[in-house]
């Protein structure tokens, strides 16, 4: 990894925010952007596309390796492609985000994905989105933030984004897959969601979105003497 270059690492469970202040944060510096999760929700896509099994490591693996992934990045929005496909609002879904977080837990493929998400690391900097940014991936990243709140309170923002899009959902199951989500996360055997040793951590439950980019950029530019 090139040192030289700055790398704010944002981790912390589904629903606490982290997509919106890392899109925020690059905006602001003007630097790349890595949101891990989609790459893991297109392995997870590409995955039940192909039939192939949740937990077929060796598969998961292959796939992997060779996951025809890019992401389009001209307009505000970031696009995710399979396959030069747009897939973006389909990686969104509660199917594919549970699905994520199970081949997450699986070893050779967190490996066969680690360089991949390092090449992201590029002049003039990184604000890499993610569960395990700051504690593996981005280890050496002079700036780490770890954001948390209440299940109940991420339930109740995901239930809010599914009815804006005219979803059929109940609050109960998204509780109950937010729930297990988090089990699977944070005690899974490899790389498990928790905070850096030096992370900051903040939490979201009752906070807007602007108070967290405030508290963000204040103690960004305190780490990196901007």
């Amino acid at each position: 990894m090139n040192k030289s270059v700055p790398v704010i690492a944002v981790d912390g469970p589904s629903g606490v925010g982290k997509g919106t202040l890392c899109q925020a944060l690059a905006n602001h510096f003007k630097w790349h952007l890595l949101d891990s999760g989609a790459i893991y929700r297109v392995l997870a896509l590409s995955a039940l596309k192909q039939d192939i099994a949740l937990d077929d490591a060796y598969k998961l693996e292959q796939l992997a390796l060779t996951l025809p992934l890019t992401f389009d990045t001209q307009g505000y929005d970031v696009k995710v492609l399979l396959n030069q496909v747009d897939v973006t609002k389909e990686i969104r879904t509660e199917q594919t985000g549970g699905a994520a977080s199970k081949v997450a837990a699986i070893n050779s493929v967190r490996v066969a994905l680690l360089q991949r998400q390092r090449d992201f690391k590029q002049a003039p900097g990184l604000v890499a989105d993610g569960r395990d940014m700051g504690s593996v991936v981005f280890s050496d990243a002079p700036v780490k933030i770890f954001l948390d709140a209440s299940a109940h309170s991420r339930a109740e923002r995901r239930m809010k984004q599914l009815q804006d899009k005219q979803n059929n959902v109940k609050f109960a199951e998204i509780l109950q897959e937010i729930t297990a989500r988090d089990e699977r996360d944070r005690h899974r055997a490899v790389a498990p969601l928790k905070p850096a040793i030096d992370a900051l951590i903040i939490d979201t439950t009752s906070l807007f979105i602007q108070d967290v980019f405030n508290q963000s950029i204040k103690y960004i530019n305190e780490k990196l003497a901007l």
